[in-house]
């Protein structure tokens, strides 16, 4: 919804030719492997999403749009008075579950997250049918201009992932970084630690599941009018109890992304920098 930028992040142009981040997103799948693109949206920005990026889309992809709804929940459930936005990330994937059929990618559409995760994903699923994610360094995830939350990842030492620990507002900071804890003491943090950005790989064998975990969250949080049922939350939690097994794959690439409006101009001069030093490709069809 954009409400730290100031508007619907997804359309701003950051490429050189205007090209949106999206388009950067699914060009990088396609020449990894991917084919189809799901675009997971509200009901009421259809239209102008596809006047924008699915007309940009659907020239080189397949394309599909299904709707996130506060009022998509399991039988015995309804929104709470006052609740005006849906569920969070993790209902977001579950919004896909009638539209996809194969292993498949799961991205934020406003984060540029560079080529090589996408390649080491489709890797991953020409060897293994199972899930897998694909983390970054926390340095290189960090925003100039505001603090920021992270999924810090725990691994078994086996290149599996382990758990999933959520931290807020995370900043820059001499040497590395700083986040306030619930008792609201500053923690020092190295910018070393592999966070979660969202860049998920699953087969479809994660919408039940993710079904049994939303019941559960709903239970416990149904009259919640903020609190949200979050995709890392969830599978940290179905790996723990050891109903999925995930890989943690490292992606040295840069990543950004556009929480505040003062992040527009830092990823554009990015993009142009990548790209005119020959460590990026522009789009397919650029």
């Amino acid at each position: 919804m954009g409400s730290r930028f100031g508007g619907v992040k997804q359309v701003q142009p950051v490429g050189p030719h205007g090209e949106l981040i999206i388009e950067y997103s699914a060009s990088d799948a396609l020449r990894a492997g991917f084919d189809r693109l799901v675009l997971v949206i509200r009901r009421d920005i259809e239209a102008d999403f596809r006047s924008t990026i699915g007309a940009r889309l659907e020239q080189h992809m397949a394309v599909s749009y299904v709707h996130q709804e506060l009022t998509d929940l399991p039988s015995g459930f309804a929104p709470p008075e006052g609740r005006t936005k849906p569920w969070g990330t993790g209902q977001a994937v579950l919004a896909a579950r009638s539209a996809v059929k194969r292993p498949f990618a799961v991205i934020n559409a406003d984060d540029f997250y560079g080529a090589s995760g996408y390649k080491k994903l489709a890797d991953h699923f020409s060897t293994a049918p199972g899930y897998a994610m694909v983390g970054y360094p926390l340095r290189q995830t960090l925003s100039e201009h505001g603090a920021v939350s992270r999924g810090l990842c725990g691994t078994d030492g086996q290149g599996r992932l382990k758990r999933i620990t959520e931290l807020t507002k995370i900043e820059k900071a001499p040497g590395g970084a700083r986040y306030t804890d619930g008792a609201g003491r500053q923690q020092a943090l190295t910018g070393g630690e592999i966070v979660s950005m969202n860049f998920w790989g699953f087969t479809p064998a994660v919408f039940p599941q993710l079904e049994a975990l939303f019941r559960d969250f709903l239970r416990k949080s149904a009259t919640d009018t903020t609190a949200e049922f979050y995709l890392p939350t969830a599978l940290s939690a179905l790996n723990e109890n050891g109903a999925a097994r995930i890989a943690l794959l490292q992606s040295t690439d840069e990543w950004f992304g556009l929480t505040y409006r003062e992040d527009l101009s830092a990823a554009q001069a990015a993009i142009k920098r990548l790209i005119a030093t020959g460590r990026y490709q522009a789009p397919l069809w650029g």
